[in-house]
């Protein structure tokens, strides 16, 4: 029983936060792929964000 309640607690909180993915805010997508392209500023930003947080 507890399995199933702490399973489903664990299950509310997303383990990712995709605030800083390049692809959150997608500026267009490809025609024939359907393929998302990102902005400039958006593909900056994650790469930024992932310099920082480099272990």
């Amino acid at each position: 029983m507890a399995n199933k309640s702490q399973n489903k607690r664990l299950s509310i909180n997303p383990i990712e936060k995709h605030d800083t993915a390049a692809w959150a805010n997608i500026k267009r997508t490809k025609p024939v792929s359907n393929v998302p392209i990102p902005s400039e500023f958006d593909v900056e930003h994650a790469r930024e964000h992932v310099e920082e947080n480099q272990k």
